[in-house]
């Protein structure tokens, strides 16, 4: 089955793009990248390579094997224009995040958000993980004028983690963490027709990340077709999840 993955050209994060890719094409499914134009070689956020402040904060080793992995694939060069692409050749959609300033050209595209609204209208499997529920949160239905999401469960990056993320590092880094005035959580709640309801935060949870060995601590939420995740440390179990899927959605 094809997967799409949009990016920017810079800034993402390692660990929700080239976990998923392995755990997919392992699986025997092609990933098509999607760039704003054609042919644009994407780079993740470089400080999660070697380590955010003081070598820590990064990704971990195995994401950062997978993304060296991914480098060389060809795919990863022979990226698709979101303008140019025909959402009813995939079979899933899927939106990694990320928070350094790059990923504002992903995030603020409202080409993107088109393609995106055309592929949700086939209710086909979609899934976001961290600041990529705000692509689905800005996407409008065409039918209704309200969010894709207005009427489903959903998780994100909870606010609890961007401000203390934000807090411990703006002494160096300044608004690095802070992608927009708004934080995720806040604005994906305001997307909800009843976000008490709608929205899950999960456990609390600030350093332990799952693995291929151990997703414990990981935290998913399902609601039909649509998966979502909260950061990079749930990425192992929203690539399974997001597997069983897409197996789902080939058998019905």
């Amino acid at each position: 089955m094809r997967v799409l993955m949009p990016l920017p050209d810079r800034d993402f994060d390692v660990t929700e793009v080239a976990v998923p890719w392995r755990l997919l094409t392992y699986a025997g499914h092609e990933v098509v990248f999607a760039t704003e134009r054609a042919g644009t070689r994407p780079a993740a956020d470089p400080r999660l390579l070697t380590g955010v402040l003081f070598g820590q904060l990064g990704a971990q080793e195995e994401p950062k094997d997978f993304y060296q992995q991914l480098e060389r694939a060809p795919e990863f060069a022979a990226t698709v224009a979101w303008a140019d692409l025909d959402v009813t050749g995939f079979d899933g959609l899927l939106l990694p995040g990320g928070h350094a300033p790059g990923m504002r050209q992903y995030l603020g595209s409202a080409e993107l958000r088109s393609q995106v609204a055309r592929f949700w209208a086939l209710g086909r499997p979609v899934g976001a993980i961290c600041h990529g529920v705000l692509v689905l949160a800005r996407t409008q239905d065409p039918a209704t004028g309200r969010s894709v999401l207005a009427d489903r469960r959903t998780t994100c990056l909870p606010k609890y983690m961007e401000r203390t993320a934000y807090w411990s590092t703006a002494w160096r880094l300044g608004r690095y963490y802070r992608t927009y005035p708004a934080y995720v959580e806040d604005e994906v709640r305001a997307a909800l027709a009843d976000p008490d309801r709608q929205f899950e935060r999960g456990p609390r949870t600030l350093s332990r990340r799952d693995t291929a060995r151990d997703d414990t601590r990981a935290f998913v939420v399902r609601d039909g077709s649509y998966l979502s995740a909260r950061w990079p440390g749930d990425a192992y179990l929203f690539a399974r999840r997001y597997l069983g899927l897409l197996v789902q959605g080939a058998s019905t």
